[in-house]
């Protein structure tokens, strides 16, 4: 993987030099120790990162580089502690959903970040990183268009038609539901979640992001749809779980047939620690909103804390470690979307080949693209706000509460929340 990094960054702009390899003109030295975070990437990618670090400190000998990885379930909570005790990374990857409550201790990057700087980054992905005219994130990779997989011996049996997979939550729930009646192997793991809902043509907010819309009988008709299938063991028991990354039941294991749609970054998992599974699975377009199209509902992205020592060196690792050339490298590691163009450029995007699992959710990722929606909440409370919603449907779905009141009561919390 180390081979496949350095390969590509011999090709691209190293920060603080010029594309010749000369220093530019603006950039004024820098030195220091640069901290910085990323979440869950050192189990399958240290190879790649630690190329990367290798190859900066060559090129600025006065900079040491610290990676620290964080576990996903930890990472808002490290930070925060991080945030409180002063004793914060230089540069940290911050999800997209979880930026709204650290915007108040992030550094905004105008100044650091010019729009030469940002010029290869998608703008649609730049722009919703902006509070109040001011950007305190910029943006690293994301799940690109969804892809769905199916374990093809198991979801045939059931009448799946790799030509024909569900296109929609009512036909997957079917399938889930026909998965378990022929093989007594729980079909998916899929609960009717804050993204799920709007899979399902179900709005969370009205227009002016302060009104709660989930609450209706529409709504209470999608939750009772899942809960008969969650009944009837179409969906894993398992699915109820917060650890989202870690079900009980899951395709690792052998337990579940299909993810109806999915981060096709899934699928290393699978290869790495379940390769019988992997060869047996089919990798399709996933499941659609009502409008024909796909949800990204957050990226992945690197801030910088207001309490960092080292700003000026923080921002420059992370033009390089974001640039172009480094992105696509990290895509052909692991099939995820770039958010810079230059990367999307590249053959290994416009000339997909090969037939496995990978290859196939690339094919399927560059095909959706065109119909993929950025679509976070759109609060300052994101992530505390699909908890909220989550939690209650985990509630209504393990006989807690009725569907009603589950809404009811998350309305009351998001009313509270927004308030």
């Amino acid at each position: 993987m180390a081979l496949i990094a350095l390969s590509m960054l011999a090709t691209g702009c190293v920060a603080g030099t010029s594309a010749d390899g000369g220093s530019s003109a603006d950039d004024q030295p820098f030195e220091g120790e640069v901290e910085f975070w990323t979440i869950n990437l050192k189990k399958n990618y240290s190879d790649y990162i630690n190329g990367l670090i290798t190859e900066y400190q060559k090129q600025h000998p006065k900079v040491k580089v610290n990676w620290v990885d964080v576990p996903g379930q930890e990472s808002a909570t490290k930070l925060l502690a991080a945030v409180a005790s002063g004793d914060v990374p230089d540069a940290v990857n911050v999800s997209s959903i979880e930026l709204g409550r650290f915007t108040p201790s992030l550094e905004p990057l105008d100044s650091a970040f010019t729009a030469k700087d940002l010029a290869d980054f998608q703008p649609n992905l730049v722009e919703p990183l902006r509070t109040d005219g001011k950007l305190y994130a910029v943006p690293w990779y994301n799940g690109g268009s969804p892809v769905a997989v199916y374990r093809k011996s198991i979801a045939e049996k059931a009448g799946f038609d790799p030509a024909k997979p569900p296109v929609n939550f009512d036909e997957a729930l079917a399938l889930a539901d026909a998965v378990y009646a022929k093989t007594k192997i729980n079909g998916m793991n899929s609960i009717p979640d804050y993204n799920n809902l709007r899979y399902s043509g179900i709005k969370l907010l009205g227009d002016d992001k302060k009104t709660v819309a989930f609450n209706t009988p529409e709504a209470v008709a999608v939750l009772e749809k899942f809960k008969k299938s969650y009944d009837s063991h179409g969906i894993a028991p398992g699915a109820v779980t917060k650890d989202i990354r870690n079900p009980p039941q899951s395709l690792e294991n052998g337990q579940v047939a299909f993810k109806a749609w999915a981060n096709a970054a899934e699928l290393l998992n699978v290869q790495k620690n379940a390769p019988e599974v992997y060869q047996d699975l089919v990798v399709t377009a996933p499941v659609q909103t009502p409008t024909g199209g796909y949800l990204l509902p957050a990226q992945q992205a690197f801030s910088i804390p207001k309490a960092s020592k080292h700003k000026k060196a923080a921002a420059e690792f992370i033009k390089f470690f974001t640039n172009g050339a480094n992105q696509l490298a990290f895509c052909k590691i692991v099939p995820i979307y770039p958010s810079t163009v230059s990367s999307t450029k590249d053959a290994f995007f416009t000339d997909v080949t090969g037939d496995d699992p990978m290859s196939a959710a690339r094919a399927v990722i560059v095909k959706g693209l065109p119909k993929l929606e950025y679509a976070p909440i759109g609060t300052a409370k994101d992530a505390e706000l699909g908890e909220y919603l989550n939690e209650e449907v985990r509630a209504f779905l393990t006989g807690t509460k009725g569907a009603k009141e589950a809404l009811d009561a998350a309305e009351k919390r998001w009313n509270d929340a927004l308030a």
